[in-house]
Order: structure tokens, then sequence, then C-alpha cells
């Protein structure tokens, strides 16, 4: 049974995450604040943390910081529309994804189904099979079915890998351009523009409608099979 641990200070949320989570055979502990919650993850050592980051007692991102000071269990933040900036650095602290307040549980609990699947052990190098490509990251080789191989830039290449790695989770602008470029050009969104550009001309069926290679706005890029 998957142990999913819930920090939030509303108690409507908490009933209702426990209620819809339990139902779905996933073994649910709360907390409603940040110290409470730190305390459990280290008591309860659970699989998946789902995390408010508007607590009364701390910052959504302390927590995070202190969760990832020792554990990769996957974060899905919970915060409220219009907190792109605080979503973009709940995710640069080590969030893995987020929902946004009012959500759906339809949608909350399919993210937490990807979360649990992305933190199952993988084989190293993994060859990634889309409807359209394969990338294979041990070979650093790139092959369509209809065009055999797609030669890639080496910074198309590090872009693509990056996503790949973290397929399913959303890789933040400031975290892709500070590994591809690295700190100075943290800004630079345009460069990601470009290169994003020219890798779903190359690989997504259509370029102007990608598939596979998902923007979202004001936050980053997010690799989806």
């Amino acid at each position: 049974m998957t142990r999913v641990l819930v920090i939030d200070d509303e108690p409507s949320i908490l009933r209702a995450l426990r209620i819809n989570l339990s139902a779905r055979q996933y073994e649910v502990s709360t907390a409603a604040d940040g110290t409470s919650g730190l305390a459990a993850v280290a008591r309860d050592r659970p699989d998946v943390l789902i995390l408010d980051l508007g607590l009364p007692d701390m910052d959504g991102t302390e927590v995070i910081s202190g969760v990832r000071g020792w554990t990769s269990i996957p974060i899905i933040v919970l915060s409220v529309w219009g907190q792109e900036s605080m979503k973009v650095a709940a995710l640069d602290a080590g969030a893995d994804d987020y929902v946004t307040k009012p959500f759906g549980m339809d949608e909350l609990l399919a993210r937490l189904r990807a979360a649990v699947r992305r933190s199952a052990p993988a084989p190293d190098e993994p060859v990634v099979k889309t409807g359209h490509f394969t990338v294979d990251l041990a070979a650093k080789r790139v092959t369509r079915a209809d065009q055999g191989d797609i030669r890639l830039t080496p910074t198309e290449w590090q872009i693509l890998e990056i996503l790949v790695r973290n397929r399913g989770r959303l890789v933040t602008q400031r975290q892709l351009l500070q590994e591809v470029w690295g700190p100075a050009y943290e800004t630079e969104s345009n460069y990601l523009r470009v290169y994003l550009a020219q890798l779903r001309r190359k690989l997504e069926p259509e370029a102007s409608q990608p598939r596979y290679l998902l923007t979202e706005p004001g936050m980053g890029y997010r690799f989806q099979v």
C-alpha cells in the first residue's frame, strides 16, 4: 500500500484527501503545518508527499528543502491560482509537480499515480520510446520510424536529454538554462524558445501542436510520453 502524507492547513482539504485517497487504497497521514509535517516525514516515511505552499508556520519551500536534505520521495505541491513565482521556487527547491487550487480530484490522483510510477526503480540509461520517435540515452541517439536517425546539435541533445530523464516532470526554465548554459544565463528564456522550436520541428508529428515536448506557460517544459 502506497503511503501518502498530506501537509495542508485547511481542514476541509485534509478531510477530502484522506477520504478520497483512503477509498483508493492509499495509506494516508496528515499534518497541518510545516513543523509537524517534517516530523511526520521522518516518522512515517511516506512514499509521496502532497504539500500546500501556504503554511502557517513556514514557507512550503522550506519544507521541501528540509525533506530534500535526506530523501528523494516525490513531492506534489498545492498552490492557489496566480502563484506562478511560488510554484517556480518550489520546483527549483526540489518539488516534482504541482496542482493549482481549486483542483479536481481526478487531476490530483493522476499526478499522484505518475509520481509513484516515476519513483519506481528504473534501469540505467534507458531507451525511451514514443509513438513517433525513440531516444537512446546511452547511445545519445534519436531515431524516427519514418526518417531513421535524426541529427541533433549538442545543445539540442542536452535539452532533450534533461527533459527525457525527467519525463513526466515539469523542468523549470531556470533549471534548463543553468544546466545547459550556466548560471549567468538563467533569465535568457528566449534561448529555450528557439531550441524547443527546433526540437519540435525535428521530432514532433506536428510542430505547432506538440504531443511530447510540452510548454507550461511561464513555468518551463515537460516531456510527456
